[in-house]
């Protein structure tokens, strides 16, 4: 009697045992369970933070690219009758560029620009090379600006001493600078060199003369001999 005392109670014992057990279980099985539902979400958003980031550097990075590549092009001109201004307003179009136009203060009239008449103003003031005729227009920032195209017409075979007021007035350096000129015949001779020398800075290249109503053409063909 007393054995199947024993045995019962030995068989309590490990039952109980076994209860625990399972308990012991189930709650660690809940409690990984847990855990698991709560660190997917942080992943998979860890996952798309770093995604998106690495989208964004692409993008940024692409876009530091593309305006580095970009070669930002000014073209400056003076223009007493018109036939310079269309062909800087040809180059401008052929390079995408800006357009700054250099205006005296005091206007040239017609009687200015008699090349017949020795006491006009032009012809006093090509007669004396240290004459800086004072510009009106307002002054032009050349802040990111790799290469300016300068354009003027011949004045008594050089360039108006407007344009030497001009050069003198700013700083070229790291600049590409390429002279252009227009006139009934006469070609851009020294004034390119003239130029270069009054404004001291800036890499100066050898110009080109046009005549009047140049087609767009010609220009673009110009403009790509230079590249």
């Amino acid at each position: 009697m007393k054995n199947g005392i024993v045995k019962k109670m030995v068989i309590g014992i490990l039952v109980v045992l076994m209860a625990t057990g399972l308990a012991a279980c189930g709650g660690s099985s809940k409690t990984e369970g847990s855990r698991e539902s709560v660190q997917s979400p942080a992943v998979e958003n860890s996952a798309e933070t770093a995604s998106d980031k690495s989208s964004a550097e692409q993008e940024t990075s692409g876009n530091v690219q593309e305006q580095s590549e970009t070669e930002k092009v000014l073209v400056v001109y003076f223009s007493a009758t018109g036939t310079t201004k269309d062909i800087a307003e040809k180059i401008a179009a052929a390079e995408g560029a800006d357009l700054y136009e250099i205006k005296a203060a005091q206007e040239y009239t017609t009687e200015d620009l008699n090349w017949h008449d020795s006491k006009s103003r032009s012809t006093v003031e090509q007669n004396d090379s240290s004459i800086r005729p004072e510009i009106g227009s307002e002054a032009v920032s050349l802040d990111g600006y790799t290469k300016i195209y300068i354009g003027y017409p011949i004045w008594w075979g050089e360039e108006p001493r407007i344009m030497d007021t001009f050069v003198e007035s700013y700083d070229f350096n790291g600049i590409t600078m390429i002279p252009f000129c227009t006139s009934g015949g006469s070609g851009i001779g020294r004034s390119g060199m003239n130029l270069a020398d009054n404004a001291g800075s800036g890499n100066w290249l050898e110009g080109r003369r046009f005549g009047a109503g140049t087609p767009e053409s010609e220009i673009s063909s110009w403009i790509e001999g230079l590249q």
